[in-house]
């Protein structure tokens, strides 16, 4: 096996091959032949794939300083160099099936990365530079133990297919309603209670699966027209009895639960006068967003940070009219099984929920329309 494996290397060097083939080759650590005198300079895609390897190299980048693509999938590897990132040209790399605990801040220097395959490790958490990869168009993290997702993780602004299943995840950072190129997002078997209020707002997510999320009752009802997977959702442990508003009542609350800190009132179709606090950030928010040709106009304003975040990031928008919402919502109950995908999804019993600005919003909501 030896032999094959200087010879294939060998050869590689001698006729400057850009790819090389060394999956199944039962190896240990990095062969020493792919990094001696100038390493392989012409190599553009190395296959490495069930072995089992610990690591990389530190100098990996300076041997092999044209990688495009590094498959790495099934080996043993625990943690990669911080040296990672001087891989200047590397487009996609496959580190799935590994014993990963930790992912070196370093990968964030990978500006040319666009595919990142971390499925089957032991990740708690990702570093924050993963929102530096602006050339991100795929990232599976699926299968590791997760609690969280990095909130910058919305500037991975060419993000277009996102897998995070079978994590520990509570919540999806409604940062992730930014990423305008996302078309598929799928977080099934985590342990989500409820989903941001724009989730599904863009027009180019269009596949969304939250399945096995037992605890998900209530899904924003702009996921109604996407194709969505929610099976093994909202099963609740008791049955809900009583009269028809007592019951929508409980089922509304248990879809809410799980609302973010910032919203401090849920409002009701009686409920005609919308607080002050939030038609002052409604009006900030049009100040900060929408400013005149002449800045000199606007009067100067300082504000807690804790409010200019929540400027910048609202809570959601109207399902209705697309008003920005701040610290109060106004949600409205459509069951699941009372819609025309009831005999498409038949093991839930989730309900999607229209979020609205005002009374008047929720009064003239249409699910269908």
């Amino acid at each position: 096996m030896a032999t094959e494996l200087h010879e294939t290397i060998f050869m590689a060097k001698q006729e400057r091959h850009k790819n090389l083939f060394l999956n199944y080759k039962n190896l240990n650590i990095f062969p020493v032949e792919l990094l001696k005198d100038e390493g392989l300079q012409f190599l553009e895609r190395l296959y490495m794939k069930r072995n089992s390897l610990t690591t990389l190299p530190d100098n990996l980048a300076q041997k092999l300083p044209n990688l495009i693509e590094l498959y790495l999938h099934s080996n043993n590897i625990v943690i990669i160099p911080e040296a990672i990132g001087n891989l200047a040209r590397l487009q996609s790399l496959d580190l799935s099936n590994n014993a990963l605990q930790l992912l070196c801040p370093e990968i964030g220097r990978l500006r040319s990365l666009r595919h990142l395959r971390l499925s089957n490790n032991q990740l708690k958490c990702l570093p924050s530079e993963i929102g530096d990869l602006q050339d991100l168009e795929t990232l599976d993290v699926s299968m590791n133990q997760l609690m969280s997702l990095p909130e910058r993780l919305h500037r991975c602004l060419s993000l277009q297919n996102l897998t995070a299943d079978h994590n520990l995840l509570s919540h999806v950072p409604r940062q992730l309603c930014l990423l305008h190129r996302l078309n598929q997002l799928s977080m099934a078997a985590n342990h989500l209670t409820f989903l941001p209020l724009d989730l599904g707002r863009s027009r180019e997510l269009q596949f969304v699966f939250v399945d096995n999320n037992m605890e998900l009752k209530g899904l924003p009802s702009y996921l109604y027209n996407k194709v969505i997977g929610c099976s093994g959702c909202g099963l609740s442990s008791h049955t809900l009895e009583g009269n028809l508003g007592e019951v929508l009542g409980e089922a509304l609350s248990e879809a809410l639960v799980g609302l973010p800190a910032e919203v401090k009132v849920v409002a009701s179709e009686t409920d005609n006068v919308v607080p002050l606090e939030e038609l002052a950030m409604r009006t900030l928010h049009r100040i900060y967003h929408h400013r005149p040709t002449d800045l000199n106009l606007l009067p100067p304003i300082t504000l807690p940070k804790i409010l200019l975040d929540l400027l910048q990031f609202p809570l959601g928008h109207c399902h209705r009219c697309s008003q920005a919402m701040f610290t109060i919502i106004y949600p409205k109950l459509f069951p699941l099984r009372d819609t025309a995908l009831a005999g498409v999804h038949r093991r839930t019993t989730v309900s999607f929920v229209a979020y609205c600005c005002s009374s008047h919003c929720l009064r003239t909501f249409d699910l269908q329309g």
